[in-house]
């Protein structure tokens, strides 16, 4: 079993247990794809990029703070800086933001993707709507394209990263 450190405790170690999930994360996205399970396919490369996100804050945590004042409370009650609790949970919420801050100091192309996993999130939960009215998918085949694309991009951010590349 997987267990990451605190981001506050370990920051590499954080950082090396999160782009090892959003490595298995996207691998199994691409397999769900494959398999036609394509709800599965969707929340898995949301979630590889959720990991992949909190996986590069860790290393901007100051820029995080500078943004994003306040305090956050763990699951168990513990108290932290909110760039803290962002980069050790990355809500869904804060994942825009957190993308254009890390877009702004790394240069990587975030934003967007970032908006297409959390449009896979939505679909997740709600499905496909063929009427197109009240979800952003009415294609099946668009789904199946932006599982690709996000879970790509993770792939190939967590392998540079993996070999030293920096973020």
């Amino acid at each position: 079993m997987l267990e990451l450190s605190k981001p506050w405790r370990d920051p590499e170690g954080y950082k090396r247990g999160r782009l090892l999930e959003a490595k298995y994360e996207a691998e199994l996205a691409l397999r769900f794809l494959e398999e036609g399970l394509y709800r599965n396919a969707a929340g898995k490369a949301f979630q590889a990029w959720k990991a992949l996100l909190a996986a590069l804050a860790v290393d901007h945590r100051d820029r995080l703070a500078g943004k994003f004042q306040g305090i956050g409370s763990t699951r168990d009650g513990r108290r932290v800086h909110l760039a803290d609790f962002i980069i050790a949970f990355m809500p869904t919420g804060y994942m825009l933001a957190v993308a254009k801050i890390l877009e702004e100091a790394t240069g990587l192309k975030l934003y967007d993707l970032t908006n297409v996993a959390i449009s896979l999130h939505e679909f997740q939960h709600g499905g496909l709507d063929k009427s197109g009215v009240y979800s952003r998918y009415a294609l099946i085949d668009l789904i199946a394209d932006d599982v690709r694309r996000v879970a790509s991009a993770v792939l190939e951010h967590v392998e540079r990263l993996q070999a030293g590349g920096g973020a």
